[in-house]
């Protein structure tokens, strides 16, 4: 069982690992949205946003409702956008350490890029 909960939670995070399904879900955490709309606020194409809201669907993170020839995405949860929220606050809590991990780095290429000219 806890094996099959952990496959679970992988699925979700994995169907949250692209940029614009990202978006997607931050977007429909506010509300339900059309296809256009969303083509819209994420500057993408509809082909393109097709393909990521299928796969939110396979994984049953967003629900769709049709009207007439639009069709709208919501969360199933809306728990979930709570849960991005967190991530965003996780990221910017630890955001002086990435940037100070990004500056050792560039200190250490140009280092290199040094030595390699001598």
């Amino acid at each position: 069982m806890l094996e099959s909960l952990r496959q679970f939670k992988a699925g979700i995070f994995q169907a949250l690992g692209h940029p614009t399904r990202v978006a997607v879900v931050e977007f429909l955490s506010h509300g339900e949205m059309s296809v256009g709309v969303l083509c819209e606020k994420i500057g993408v194409e509809q082909a393109n946003i097709s393909q990521h809201l299928a796969i939110l669907r396979n994984k049953h993170i967003v629900e769709t409702r049709r009207d007439g020839n639009q069709i709208f995405y919501r969360l199933r949860d809306p728990l979930l956008g709570e849960v991005l929220e967190k991530m965003r606050e996780y990221f910017f809590a630890h955001l002086g350490e990435v940037m100070e991990m990004m500056q050792e780095e560039k200190k250490g290429a140009k280092k290199s890029e040094q030595k390699a000219r001598r």
